[in-house]
């Protein structure tokens, strides 16, 4: 009987420690299934990512990460897109280029030859171009012209923000961290 007690004891330990490292490892990251081309070519449909859940809550997100967000027509889904516009950054997009606060971004991950037909704001009487509000994003798919982004439902709370993007872990052959940022030029 001294033998059992012994092993349930080391049964519940283990137990204890399986639930915890589940419950911690599920509040800091979080698997993603990839639907759709919004964010081709850097993220094809289906490819699995695995996001940082923490990471936002140390620090606000960086020009270039590539964020989990909530759907803002329906909070139950999320969408992948890529932060352009940080709070205070003023958003042109004229002839297939981004331009912050009248600088040219480089966007080395794009397509080559990508070209928008789409201009952002509509509006032509803000040369600059709109402002991002404090605390919120301006967000952009990779594949500009089959993205529902910003241009679409506006700039993005970083309360609806959920996560970065770190890993893409499948298909094996595309295994890669998803670091590569985007830079400003001089200006236009």
């Amino acid at each position: 009987m001294s033998r059992s007690k012994p092993l349930l004891r080391d049964l519940l330990e283990m137990f204890a420690l399986a639930v915890g490292l589940y419950l911690a490892a599920s509040l800091l990251i979080q698997a993603v299934h990839v639907v759709g081309s919004s964010m081709s070519p850097s993220l094809q449909d289906n490819d699995l990512v695995i996001a940082s859940r923490l990471d936002y809550r140390i620090h606000p997100p960086d020009r270039g990460d590539i964020v989990i967000v909530k759907d803002p027509y329906d909070p139950s889904q999320s969408f992948i897109k890529r932060v352009i516009g940080l709070p205070g950054d003023h958003v042109l997009i004229r002839a297939g280029q981004v331009y912050l606060n009248n600088s040219r971004l480089q966007e080395p991950y794009l397509a080559e030859g990508w070209a928008t037909t789409t201009n952002w704001p509509a509006v032509p009487n803000l040369p600059d171009g709109e402002a991002v509000p404090g605390g919120s994003y301006f967000l952009l798919g990779d594949n500009r012209d089959h993205s529902s982004d910003s241009r679409l439902f506006g700039n993005v709370p970083q309360s609806q923000i959920e996560g970065r993007a770190v890993l893409r872990f499948w298909p094996l052959q595309h295994l890669a961290l998803l670091n590569v940022r985007p830079t400003l030029t001089g200006h236009s």
